[in-house]
């Protein structure tokens, strides 16, 4: 940990590949200053990416990182904190990367509580295949591929987490940069699994749910008299269908991460001889 860090420390010399104005942009750079605010240091951050737009964020964040296959990047991350619990764990993705093919994966680590973060750029579309919808696109939304759109619900990635017991719950809006950063920094210094599902809009391929949109209809928690820590009004909010809220929904404050059930950090010094004794090491070794 350090107190010298910057966000640009985060920064690697690799220049992202997303179209110009693309919502992961500003997701990514909330990711890199609640890091630096919560004073990791690029040598402490291990990146998880899975597939899709956001997938080569690790490439394009100074850090330990490993760019995982479709909807796995959640065990990953589990996988690299259980072994190595004193580094800290992002893990990142899309929402088709996380709602669907991942979701099995997603409810379960939100089930078993690690103490790492998991940051979701939801843009309600396939970007990266060229705009199919996704798993949270709306029931009328028209694309080449579902001219009639996708008749059917989306799903709520937030009702996913509170249903399976989540213990921290967030959502945010890419382009509101400082309370962006400030509820991933709130997500990174909960002990236990800090979720938080970003509004990250698509300039390419979703003309509905743009910029303006968003800056139109978003209602700020922090702004009405919501109780994060009362789960009765986090499932309100979480199942309002006419309102999308940014801010804290719920935080479990008795949080205890699998970790500590498990006293994780005890066990990493009895390891056999000639094996690594960390994820680090591990990473090195594979490669």
């Amino acid at each position: 940990m350090s107190s010298d860090v910057r966000f640009i420390d985060f920064k690697s010399d690799k220049q992202p590949t997303w179209c110009p104005g693309c919502g992961d942009f500003g997701t990514m750079n909330g990711m890199m200053k609640a890091l630096a605010n919560t004073g990791n240091d690029p040598d402490n951050t291990f990146i998880v990416a899975g597939i899709g737009c956001s997938g080569k964020i690790g490439t394009y964040m100074h850090s330990y990182a490993l760019h995982g296959v479709h909807g796995r990047a959640l065990p990953v991350g589990i996988g690299v904190k259980t072994a190595n619990p004193d580094l800290e764990v992002m893990v990142s993705g899309g929402d088709g990367d996380g709602y669907s093919i991942g979701a099995g994966h997603f409810v379960h680590a939100v089930r078993r509580n690690v103490d790492m973060s998991y940051v979701v750029m939801d843009n309600r579309i396939y970007g990266l295949t060229k705009g199919q919808f996704s798993p949270t696109s709306r029931e009328d939304f028209e694309t080449a591929t579902s001219p009639e759109g996708p008749k059917q619900a989306p799903v709520n990635p937030l009702a996913l987490a509170l249903s399976a017991g989540g213990t921290f719950i967030a959502q945010t809006f890419s382009s509101d940069a400082q309370r962006h950063t400030e509820i991933v920094q709130e997500a990174v210094e909960h002990d236990g699994f800090g979720f938080v599902n970003v509004y990250s809009p698509c300039v390419t391929f979703n003309d509905v749910d743009t910029y303006d949109y968003f800056r139109d209809t978003i209602v700020d928690l922090d702004e009405e008299d919501h109780d994060p820590t009362d789960r009765d009004a986090a499932a309100e909010r979480i199942t309002d269908p006419e309102t999308e809220y940014q801010g804290v929904i719920y935080r479990d404050e008795d949080s205890v991460p699998y970790g500590d059930l498990h006293d994780l950090g005890s066990n990493m010094a009895d390891v056999p001889d000639g094996a690594p004794e960390n994820a680090t090491d591990l990473v090195r070794e594979f490669y």
